[in-house]
């Protein structure tokens, strides 16, 4: 027993010696191993740099703030006003190219006195475009009508500038406007917003079942025809499913959805389902994903705490400037009619409210964007997946919240195993191809 003893103590004795030496050396391994991560972490990094700045990175879904673009250009050069997008956040953000939007809301007032109204805000818009392009930044940023003037553009060291146009409502009934807005730069055109318009049906028609075309009207069909003739790409993000269905029918060019997402991760009617995405592959469209929270990452329960919540603030915003309107046009007259430094400072506050995060808001991130990239990469093919923002009307996920943190959308594309020629079609080159193969099928119609 005395000997079993004594070797047992013994080999006690060699363990405990051994073991600080055990401990050292598997602290030694842990410090390397965290080592060689951040090694490891530093060369993707550097590498998403270089692709990031070799690539154009193009975002096809920028509105035009009306306090900091439409009424002061010039914050937009600044960066003065706390806009998503600016010429500053752009260089920080190495954001190259942006589509920026002539926007106008849809109203009930379906006739010649609203679509006057709907006309007048949307040259404005056009306006407040060209003045930045031509005088206020020249240097800086520059108009483009083609994917020709986008690469000069981008080569040159300036910002790509494009003009898309949300909502057809301005176009009215007088469809000779669809040429004046391509001669004015308008290279995208979606045929309907939030709210039926006069050429179609919106997706908003999911909500209360309530139709007004059935798809497209008579009208919206003519339209098709005038802008294939003047190479303007159709728009496909806010019409109803069966809207965007009868376009690919009548279309003799590629189409394009300009902020949306995807059906199957978030369903929500702002987001294309497979039948949808199956039907812009066969007609060699393109998808640019949208980064807009609540169509990455769909939470009903929150999204109606987040709705009743700025519906309250709103109500409290407009009480305290003494509005009682109450329907959508009548509302947008009671602020027009404000005195302009009262006006400008509703509108402000308006923008506050808009941008405001709430207790309920579950953001989603870079990573979940990037999951609606993925899977329609898969579905349909890497030649018909692009970019968007939606920043400046809503849009926005944590990691790309301004256009300042554009790197790290190209950043989580290279830890998933993108190449650099994948990137480089999905951040701007197939958009481009798309506007190119309109532009030809227009030359085309017009001979």
């Amino acid at each position: 027993m005395r000997h079993s003893q004594v070797m047992v103590a013994a080999a006690a004795l060699v363990m405990a010696a051994a073991a600080p030496h055990a401990n050292a050396q598997a602290s030694a391994q842990s410090t390397q191993g965290a080592q060689d991560n951040a090694q490891s972490e530093a060369a993707l990094v550097q590498r998403a740099r270089g692709i990031h700045e070799r690539v154009m990175t193009l975002d096809t879904h920028v509105d035009i703030s009306p306090t900091a673009f439409r009424r002061d250009s010039s914050n937009y050069v600044t960066g003065v006003a706390r806009n998503q997008v600016d010429i500053p956040k752009m260089e920080a953000g190495g954001l190259d190219a942006a589509f920026l939007v002539v926007y106008v809301g849809q109203s009930p007032n379906l006739d010649p006195a609203g679509y006057a109204a709907a006309y007048t805000q949307a040259m404005e818009k056009f306006a407040a475009v060209h003045r930045l392009t031509d005088s206020l930044a020249p240097t800086r940023v520059g108009l483009a009508r083609t994917p020709a003037d986008a690469r000069r553009i981008y080569a040159s060291g300036r910002k790509v500038i494009f003009i898309g146009i949300e909502n057809g409502f301005p176009i009215g009934s007088d469809l000779t406007r669809v040429k004046q807005f391509a001669d004015l730069g308008g290279r995208y055109l979606s045929l309907a917003h939030n709210g039926h318009s006069q050429l179609s049906d919106s997706n908003t028609g999911e909500r209360d079942g309530v139709w007004m075309h059935n798809g497209l009207s008579p009208l919206g069909r003519d339209a098709i025809k005038e802008l294939n003739k003047w190479g303007i790409m159709i728009d496909v993000s806010h019409p109803s499913k069966a809207s965007m269905l009868q376009t690919l029918k009548l279309t003799q060019a590629p189409i394009m959805a300009s902020h949306s997402g995807v059906r199957a991760i978030c369903n929500h009617s702002r987001n294309m389902d497979d039948e949808q995405l199956r039907g812009l592959k066969a007609n060699g469209g393109v998808v640019q994903l949208v980064a807009f929270n609540s169509y990455v990452k769909c939470d009903p329960a929150r999204d109606t705490v987040r709705t009743n919540l700025r519906a309250s603030a709103v109500a409290d915003l407009r009480k305290e400037f003494g509005i009682t309107a109450t329907a959508p046009a009548e509302v947008r007259a009671a602020i027009q009619a404000l005195p302009e430094q009262r006006r400008n400072a509703y509108l402000a506050k308006q923008e506050d409210i808009t941008a405001r995060r709430y207790p309920s808001d579950a953001r989603a991130t870079v990573k979940d964007f990037v999951d609606h990239i993925d899977y329609v990469v898969t579905l349909i093919g890497i030649d018909h997946a692009g970019i968007s923002s939606d920043f400046d009307g809503g849009g926005g996920v944590d990691g790309w919240t301004n256009a300042s943190e554009t790197f790290n959308v190209t950043l989580e594309m290279v830890r998933r195993g993108y190449t650099e020629e994948q990137i480089a079609k999905i951040w701007s080159g197939n958009l481009l191809r798309v506007l190119g193969e309109v532009q030809r099928v227009a030359e085309r119609l017009q001979r």
